[in-house]
């Protein structure tokens, strides 16, 4: 397809989007106006949900194979198989700049699970480019080609980030009131979510395991940054909201291989993950790569976390408030020691006990959330 030809197939996907009557007829527009501008086989569209740490695909287009529907309910993909993305995910750009598009191929080496879904579905290349909403990724255009057609290469992969650009214009209009939604439970400065969506999670999460007892195992990650304030006072708060940033992608990468986790930013230097049917030993096992990677940022001084989970021998908890209580003083015991690994409501003993004390002064650090 020449220049003109482009052009053409730019305005069309353009005009298709802008005359969709609904979400789904927007995103369905998309997929095909750049499956078809691309010369493609097959087109989607997909979206971040940073707080789930996965990739949700919204439509699937052109030629599908077994398993992928059009409009799938539940097709996702944990964030941790595409380590291509996790570095721009929770970056924000301004003045119209962003992530460009990229070649994949089912003989190229390059990291994460593309390739090899290429070969699995008798595809030769794909083209992936970053939807921007508002300077941050909001998603992504997938187009591939199959076995036997022409392979994409680097023009093609420009041309995909114009067709990003076009696409991610046309989403904004019919993102406007679910952005809203979205805005209402989501940390501004990370993307994840807030303390709003965590106390509903909570909320519902308890209620699921009162009804269905010890087989619904709730467990609540509370994680405090190390060294935050000094790289305010040091670097500057640029600095300070760029470590915040880098630790959310952190604990979103990592509660992604919880199945279900919503990983949030409780405000300040405060972060939590909740987690719903995993057991206790699973998340302490992924707190503790939390642990490890947050030590390996090039900003700040590791992460304090506690961990409280119905699944460890806590005792009744009939609230939200008694977990986080339990959750804040193994995270307060983490922080005084200065572990490097979470400690464990439950598991160390004491945690139970500092949890149901009172303050011991007027000038104790100690500021659990609630009575239970």
């Amino acid at each position: 397809m020449g220049v003109d030809g482009r052009l053409r197939a730019v305005v069309g996907l353009a005009q298709a989007m802008a005359a969709a009557c609904a979400p789904r007829d927007s995103v369905r527009a998309a997929a095909r106006g750049a499956r078809l501008a691309m010369d493609g086989s097959f087109a989607a569209i997909s979206a971040w949900e940073r707080e789930r740490g996965r990739l949700r695909v919204l439509v699937n287009e052109g030629e599908r194979r077994d398993g992928e529907e059009e409009f799938p309910e539940d097709e996702s993909y944990p964030v941790h198989d595409f380590p291509e993305i996790t570095e721009f995910l929770h970056e924000r750009w301004v003045g119209g700049g962003g992530p460009h598009a990229w070649v994949d191929s089912a003989v190229g080496d390059r990291p994460g699970r593309r390739g090899e879904a290429l070969r699995r579905r008798g595809r030769g290349t794909c083209v992936v480019a970053p939807i921007v909403l508002s300077g941050r990724a909001w998603g992504e255009l997938y187009v591939a080609r199959d076995e036997g057609m022409a392979d994409f290469d680097e023009d093609d992969a420009e041309f995909a980030t114009v067709l990003a650009a076009v696409i991610a214009a046309g989403l904004a209009q019919s993102d406007r009131l679910e952005e809203a939604r979205r805005l209402a439970f989501t940390d501004p400065l990370t993307g994840l979510a807030n303390r709003r969506a965590v106390d509903m999670r909570l909320d519902e999460a308890l209620e699921e395991h009162r009804r269905g007892g010890a087989d619904v195992v709730v467990s609540l990650v509370v994680c405090d940054l190390n060294g935050l304030k000094k790289v305010n006072d040091t670097l500057g708060h640029a600095m300070g909201d760029r470590l915040l940033e880098r630790f959310g992608s952190v604990l979103s990468l990592c509660g992604a291989i919880l199945p279900g986790a919503l990983v949030a930013r409780l405000g300040g230097d405060e972060f939590c993950l909740v987690s719903v049917g995993p057991s206790a030993d699973e998340v302490v096992r992924v707190t503790e790569e939390v642990c490890l990677r947050a030590a390996e940022l090039e900003l700040g001084e590791g992460v304090a976390c506690g961990v409280a989970s119905t699944g460890d021998p806590i005792g009744p908890v009939k609230s939200s408030r008694r977990l986080f209580r339990l959750a804040d003083a193994a995270q307060y015991k983490a922080k005084a020691a200065r572990s490097a690994k979470p400690v464990v409501a439950g598991r160390d003993t004491a945690v139970v006990r500092l949890a149901d004390a009172e303050p011991g002064g007027p000038g104790e650090r100690r500021r659990f959330r609630g009575r239970a």
